[in-house]
């Protein structure tokens, strides 16, 4: 009798336990019957919130779903923009569960395929909005446009779906690979071309910097030594007027000056040689004092 008692103690225990199920902080969960999601009058699916709930055993399945908010991180994809450019283009959407009967129908609760199905559909916008524009209009003023264009036409689209889209971004735009490298190359070309050019205007203006400065020189040099002439006649012909005064006053002595000056000249250099008589008239005051034979 005691066994008895403990195995349906047990049986009771266990079918209390398989009653019982807990739905986690961050989830929410539906229950399946029979392969039905249970629904309200309304006809929207019963939503189980976090805490402790009750099913029957066996007959209901309960299917917890992720109520945060997901990231959905996509690889870079090719777009064609409308000058026919392909673009290289990587882009993140943010989602969560909206209707969790829905999604369940159309996902089977299976994350993996959700965002399969949605990236399609954000895929879908976003291949419409470039092919609108040019790769200009993209790059510079209608970025965030663009986005909250692709995430209408893919809100519209994702309700299907059960899934509520909260935003559209795009991370990267980058050209293919080989138009990269023809566009560096071009520009390599063009900075190379701008460079030549730059050195040979500055080649241009050094050369006539050049000239002026050698034109003012010479013509400062000229101008020095027209004033160097200049000067040097005004001094000649102060000394010939010095001279001149000298010879009126004292003829004599004049002759006896330039005798001298004559000496000192031709006697500068120890190497110099003079073939002249002794008795010449060169001589004359080496011979006397007063310049007499």
């Amino acid at each position: 009798m005691k066994n008895l008692l403990a195995v349906v103690i047990v049986i009771i225990g266990i079918l209390l336990y398989s009653s019982l199920f807990v739905v986690y902080e961050g989830t929410r969960a539906i229950k399946i019957t029979f392969g039905k999601v249970e629904g309200q009058s309304d006809g929207t699916a019963v939503i189980y919130e976090p805490g402790l709930h009750w099913k029957i055993p066996v007959f209901d399945r309960v299917q917890p779903l992720d109520a945060r908010i997901q990231t959905l991180d996509e690889r870079a994809d090719r777009f064609v923009t409308s000058e026919k450019e392909d673009l290289i283009v990587d882009s993140y959407v943010k989602w969560k569960i909206e209707d969790f009967g829905r999604y369940y129908l159309s996902t089977g609760g299976n994350k993996a395929q959700a965002e399969s199905l949605l990236k399609q559909k954000v895929n879908n916008g976003l291949r419409s909005e470039f092919g609108t524009r040019t790769i200009q209009q993209i790059v510079s003023g209608e970025r965030s446009e663009l986005m909250d264009s692709a995430m209408s036409q893919a809100s519209g689209s994702s309700d299907e779906l059960g899934i509520r889209i909260i935003d559209v971004r795009v991370k990267q735009i980058n050209l293919p690979i080989e138009i990269s490298n023809s566009i560096f190359d071009r520009m390599r070309a063009e900075r190379a071309a701008a460079a030549r050019e730059y050195r040979s205007e500055g080649k241009e203006q050094g050369e006539i910097i050049k000239a002026n400065i050698d034109a003012r020189v010479e013509i400062m040099l000229a101008d020095a030594e027209r004033n160097a002439r200049q000067l040097k006649g005004e001094g000649d012909a102060q000394a010939a007027q010095i001279y001149a005064q000298t010879y009126n006053k004292n003829p004599e002595f004049y002759s006896f000056l330039r005798s001298m000056d004559a000496y000192r000249n031709s006697f500068n250099s120890k190497q110099d040689v003079l073939v002249v008589e002794p008795d010449s008239d060169f001589f004359r005051y080496l011979n006397s004092s007063s310049g007499k034979k």
